[in-house]
C-alpha cells in the first residue's frame, strides 16, 4: 500500500526566521490526518534564516536525525559537544534521559534540512544522551541507497537507539533502484529534490510517500533526484 502526501497537503507555518512543513502532525502542527508511522512520529522540512535558530532547549526519550540539504547547522549541548553539519551530511542526537541543546544557522545562506524524530527502544536513564555527526558524500550515494543512520549496528552508519534505519540515494534521470522492506517494517520516502516513480506512483520534490505492506519498492528517477528513506518497525512503537 502506497499513500501519497502531496506537498500542498502537508501542514506548516512561516515564522519569519523559520519556515516549516510537518509531514506528521504533532502538538497542533501539521495535517491531523498525517499520523505517525511505527517509531517515526516527526519529519519536519525546516528552512532556517541566516543568523537564526533554536536556542537552548530540552529533549528526552527521542532519537533525532538531521539531514542537511543546503547550508549548515551548528550544534551545542550541555554535554560539551559542539560541531557543524554542512549540506549533504547527517547528525544524530540520542536524547536519552535528557539533554539540552541549541541548533543555529551560523552561515550566510538559508539552512534547509529534514529533522526526523523516532521513538527509542528504551526510555529514561537506561539511555545516556549522546551526539555525533558524519560526512556522507553525495557521490557515495549515486545510483543506490546508502545507510546514513541505523539501529541495527550497521558499521558505516551513525548509530541510533531505535528499530529503524535512515537511507539516502542520489539518482540520475531514468535510473532505477530496488530496495527491500523487511517484514514487520514500513517506510517513508521524501525526495529532497527531483521527482521519482515508486512502484509507478509519482512523488515530486518535498512530497512524502507512506510505504506499508510492501516487501520491496522500485524507485525510478523521472528527473535527477535526491532521496531520503526512513524504514521503521511497525511491530511495536519502541516504548519499553
Amino acid at each position: 500500500m502506497l499513500t501519497l502526501k502531496p506537498y500542498d497537503e502537508i501542514g506548516g507555518g512561516d515564522f519569519g526566521w523559520l519556515k516549516a512543513k510537518h509531514h506528521f502532525a504533532i502538538a497542533g502542527h501539521g495535517n491531523p490526518t498525517h499520523t505517525p508511522l511505527g517509531n517515526l512520529y516527526v519529519l519536519n522540512d525546516d528552512e532556517i534564516a541566516p543568523g537564526a535558530g533554536f536556542p537552548m532547549h530540552s529533549h528526552s526519550d527521542v532519537e533525532i536525525i538531521t539531514y542537511v540539504r543546503t547550508g549548515v547547522v551548528s550544534h551545542k549541548d550541555n554535554l560539551g559537544n559542539r560541531g557543524e553539519t554542512p549540506a549533504g551530511d547527517v547528525q544524530v542526537m540520542s536524547a536519552g534521559g535528557g539533554i539540552r541543546h541549541s541548533e543555529f544557522n551560523d552561515g550566510t545562506v538559508p539552512t534547509r534540512m529534514f529533522q526526523i524524530w523516532l521513538h527509542p527502544r528504551a526510555s529514561g536513564q537506561r539511555n545516556e544522551p549522546r551526539w555525533n555527526t558524519r560526512k556522507f558524500p553525495r557521490t557515495s550515494r549515486t545510483g543506490k541507497f546508502v545507510l546514513l543512520a541505523s539501529g541495527y549496528d550497521a558499521p558505516d552508519a551513525l548509530p541510533i537507539r531505535a528499530d529503524a534505519e535512515i537511507l539516502g540515494a542520489v539518482l540520475q534521470s531514468g535510473s532505477t533502484v530496488v530496495h527491500q522492506i523487511p517484514a514487520g517494517h514500513a517506510a517513508y520516502l521524501v525526495p529532497s529534490s527531483g521527482s521519482v516513480l515508486v512502484n509507478a506512483v509519482r512523488v515530486d520534490a518535498l512530497s512524502g510517500l507512506v510505504i506499508n505492506e510492501e516487501s520491496a519498492v522500485t524507485v525510478t528517477a523521472v528527473s535527477d533526484a535526491e532521496l531520503v528513506l526512513i524504514v521503521t518497525s511497525i511491530s511495536q512503537t519502541g516504548h519499553m
